[in-house]
């Protein structure tokens, strides 16, 4: 399970896989490498509504709250309130800015997927909420879209392409 996490203006990116007799967590603090754990399934005991486990040498106990995409986590005695994206919410989050992440020159993947359609070319001035290409994830086509008035500076890819999350789609000129 792959999902993104904010937690004090940190931004996270973590990977949980589950193994027969443990599991496989990957973390990554943003501009930082990827730090990868063991957890064993023998130190973990769920109860209620909360879990309880050993990591390296220390008890853990913890409670999550929540809905859509904050959450507190009581663990350690304090709480903690963070945003959690799983891919579907990245995904949503991504369409609601405007079909992808990245500043004002630039459209890029809110996460894996493939370029269905391409509405524009280079040159091309685009209004703001019109299309602007229609990519596939999650088995679901997404049509994003231009939030602002932008004139398309370079298309990065072409139809048919698959690319991964954060990949540059297409390259707006700068507003000035």
């Amino acid at each position: 399970m792959y999902f993104e996490c904010e937690l004090k203006g940190k931004k996270y990116k973590v990977d949980v896989i589950e193994g027969r007799h443990n599991w496989k967590v990957s973390l990554q603090l943003e501009g930082q490498e990827w730090k990868h754990y063991d957890i064993s399934k023998n130190d973990y005991k769920s109860a209620e509504e909360y879990v309880s486990f050993l990591f390296e040498g220390k008890s853990y106990l913890i409670d999550v709250l929540g809905q859509d995409t904050e959450y507190t986590v009581f663990t350690r005695n304090s709480f903690r309130t963070m945003q959690i994206y799983n891919d579907e919410m990245l995904l949503h989050r991504s369409l609601k800015k405007g079909g992808g992440m990245g500043g004002d020159t630039i459209l890029k993947a809110g996460m894996p997927g493939k370029v269905i359609e391409i509405f524009v070319k280079p040159g091309d001035e685009v209004k703001s909420g019109k299309p602007l290409l229609i990519m596939e994830a999650m088995k679901m086509e997404n049509e994003m879209r231009a939030s602002t008035d932008v004139k398309v500076k370079e298309v990065k890819v072409k139809q048919g392409d698959s690319v991964e999350s954060g990949a540059v789609l297409i390259i707006f000129e700068d507003k000035k």
